[in-house]
């Protein structure tokens, strides 16, 4: 919504610097929106007006120490010129302050605003009347809300007003926030709160949880015996505050030590009821106390005899250790290695597998991605052994922003969650930062968490509590035995919410099955190969059925070639498909590339009848099912424990038109469908189902039923097991 004063700012700064490109000040768009492009020409802006001739978006020492040695403070005798004035009064506006019609005085409602913008702070006690200091201009030039926001707690807000209010006039302190909400910068706030009543002077005092600032909290226990009132209460509560504890900001009162117990409880540490230097670091820092020892590790080393023997003595019980390594050259040991996973079982440990290829960044994560990681993992899950109900921890291995998380990483948990659900006995654990964690657990895509918390700097974990279902908690890397047993690990706290697995079956085979096409060497002569084939059985490259090439393009017909990129572009789902359901990938490909070149008018008037309430059922999608088909197909793979899901009744119009959408509207689930189609096809011919043999008299049979029965069916079979043939050949040279 645009406010009319904010836009009256931006145009104040458009006309009074027009010369912006050569001062560096952008043009700003003039529509009434407060936002940082607007704050960091305000602060151009007044770089400008005091002389500096750098101008930067950022508020930083120079910009403060100007106004520092110039005038000492900003106000109605002090401020030089109009424009200066003018600059002050735009940002109070765009701060959601009266600026006094942006007039260039510094009048009483700008005395008033920048009063109310202290009081919000929390420093008015020490910055009394009207006058802008450097500490408060630069909190005014920049988007901190000092007021609650997207119902922010009042209890944190009076937090962070305390803090500002008792340190505004250190040196490297700045005032933070006053929204209601943790975050980085307040959790900083609270180590250099801690460092200052500690004694450290300034230029000591760093924000960082280092050897000074632990040593000094281990002397530093509140109870409700010992330090209950005064400052250290204040702290501690207010860290408590700040973890999400419901508990009173101020003294140390029997209602807190009810709470540190629970909390304590809940990260494993040893349940005092005192605010000792473990929960102090709990508190303050994701990894905590990192001389606990945990009962739980994970790491890139092979565990052999005499590393599990010393693990063992360690008092580890739970190892982590990786499905599969994409690398052949780094990392060599990573993935769980022949017999590893016995040499864990017969020392008395037990194993968590996590599943990481390249996660290390937000465009890594997709619906696609999740899904085709998924299936690797279920691949490689049951290769080593791990047997229905294990939970596979999946990698965000970076610094994920709260909107990357919404935009990608939780679509790319849904597909993992699908696909593993519907095609295996495991489940899903997420391994990741804290909100990362939190939030895909929160969106039911992970039972629990494996939390990252030695990256204390992520800002997924900078002000985010430990999560409610955390499984393991990595605090630290340390090196466990000595000679052949000696081992380097990532410490983890359990939790108990999952042990592992002590018992495996034995792996499975990957011998026989297909592999991703090797594109670069067979994509253009496999082509080539099925555009012959097709030409020679009557299907040109384009049009055919009686239609010119003309009309069929018009009305949505695609190409031979066309529809052979469809398919090979989404060559791993159709690898995956084949290797979970043990079949042969060109069985799934044949009639989907059949159905996509084959796409006729009629299809579409079916597909719009459908959707405008006038048919119930038609077939749809790459796959061209009927929605009929697909429940009954599906229902079968149900039955006989080939997938996992609830059947659906075909005569049910909520559940034709719920699986219609989905046959029509994901690709991914058509294709899936076909595979169970053709399944359900050898239980009604009463044959064999299709395996890895490739049996032609089989692969025939289902690839014929799949368009019904009768001669019209046994042609399509008969068409369908050519490009089969073309198809498999070049697949079989992949596999080779």
């Amino acid at each position: 919504m645009a406010d009319e004063m904010v836009q009256r700012a931006q145009r104040f700064i458009n006309t009074t610097y027009n010369n912006g490109a050569t001062l560096g000040i952008a043009k700003l768009d003039e529509n009434g929106q407060t936002g940082w492009p607007v704050m960091y020409a305000l602060t151009r802006a007044l770089q400008y007006e005091m002389g500096i001739t750098a101008l930067s978006d950022s508020f930083g020492p120079t910009t403060m120490s100007t106004i520092g040695a110039k005038y000492g403070k900003l106000d109605e005798t002090t401020v030089p010129s109009a424009n200066f004035c003018r600059v002050i009064q735009s940002a109070l506006y765009c701060k959601g302050y009266d600026g006094g019609e942006i007039d260039g005085t510094y009048n009483d409602r700008v005395k008033d605003s920048v009063a109310a913008l202290h009081k919000n702070m929390g420093v008015s006690v020490t910055y009394p009347g009207s006058a802008l200091w450097p500490k408060t201009a630069k909190g005014l030039f920049n988007m901190d809300a000092y007021v609650t926001v997207n119902s922010g707690s009042e209890t944190v807000r009076a937090i962070q007003q305390w803090l500002n209010g008792r340190y505004v006039l250190r040196k490297d302190f700045y005032i933070i926030p006053c929204d209601g909400h943790h975050s980085r910068d307040v959790a900083k706030s609270m180590l250099f709160a801690i460092q200052y009543e500690l004694g450290m002077a300034d230029g000591v005092a760093n924000g960082v949880f280092g050897p000074g600032t632990q040593t000094g909290l281990k002397s530093r226990t509140v109870s409700v015996s010992s330090n209950s009132t005064g400052v250290w209460a204040q702290l501690f509560t207010a860290a408590m505050v700040l973890n999400k504890n419901s508990v009173a900001f101020g003294n140390f009162t029997d209602a807190v030590r009810q709470a540190v117990t629970s909390f304590q409880s809940f990260c494993g540490l040893s349940a005092t009821g005192a605010g000792d230097f473990p929960t102090w670091a709990s508190l303050l820092v994701s990894y905590g106390d990192q001389s606990r020892k945990g009962a739980a590790c994970d790491g890139v080393t092979e565990i052999t005899p005499a590393r599990a023997t010393a693990l063992k003595a360690a008092g580890y019980k739970y190892i982590g250790r990786y499905l599969y390594n994409p690398s052949s050259t780094s990392l060599p040991e990573k993935a769980i290695q022949p017999g590893e996973l016995a040499t864990i079982k017969e020392a008395g440990l037990r194993c968590f597998p996590i599943y990481q290829t390249w996660s290390r960044s937000a465009d890594y994560f997709s619906t696609l991605q999740g899904t085709r990681d998924a299936f690797e993992a279920i691949d490689w899950a049951r290769y080593h052994g791990f047997k229905p109900g294990t939970i596979i921890y999946f990698a965000v291995d970076y610094d994920a922003m709260d909107g990357e998380v919404t935009d990608y990483v939780i679509p790319h948990f849904r597909a993992i969650t699908r696909t593993i659900s519907e095609n295996s006995g495991y489940n899903v654990g997420v391994y990741g930062a804290r909100n990362v964690c939190q939030r895909v657990v929160d969106a039911g895509y992970s039972s629990v968490c494996m939390v990252s918390d030695m990256s204390s700097g992520f800002s997924g974990n900078l002000g985010y509590p430990l999560p409610s279902k955390w499984s393991f908690d990595q605090i630290s890397t340390i090196t466990i035995g000595s000679g052949t047993g000696s081992i380097e690990i990532d410490n983890n706290i359990a939790s108990g919410r999952d042990t592992g697995q002590g018992d495996f079956n034995p792996g499975v085979s990957f011998d026989g099955l297909d592999v991703d096409l090797d594109k670069s060497a067979y994509r253009a002569s496999m082509l080539q190969d099925v555009k012959s084939y097709l030409t020679s059985i009557g299907v040109p490259e384009t049009g055919g059925d009686g239609w010119t090439d003309k009309d069929w393009a018009s009305l949505g017909g695609i190409s031979t070639t066309e529809a052979f990129d469809a398919v090979v572009d989404s060559d791993w789902l159709f690898t995956s498909l084949a290797r979970s359901l043990r079949m042969r990938k060109a069985l799934i490909q044949a009639p989907v590339l059949w159905e996509l070149r084959k796409l006729n008018p009629g299809d579409f008037v079916a597909d719009a009848a459908v959707q405008a309430g006038l048919k119930d059922d038609c077939s749809t999608g790459w796959g061209q099912i009927f929605a009929s088909t697909a429940i009954q197909a599906r229902n079968y793979c149900i039955g006989e424990g080939i997938i996992n899901g609830e059947g659906k009744d075909y005569t049910n119009a909520d559940d034709l038109e719920e699986v219609w959408n989905k046959l029509h509207d994901d690709q991914e689930y058509n294709v899936r469908t076909v595979a169970y189609v053709l399944l359900w096809n050898s239980e009604l011919l009463g044959i064999d189902r299709p395996d890895l043999s490739g049996d032609v008299h089989v692969t025939e049979a289902v690839l014929g039923r799949y368009n019904g029965t009768g001669p019209d069916a046994e042609q399509y079979g008969r068409e369908l097991m050519g490009l089969y043939h073309v198809l498999e050949n070049y697949n079989a040279l992949s596999r080779a």
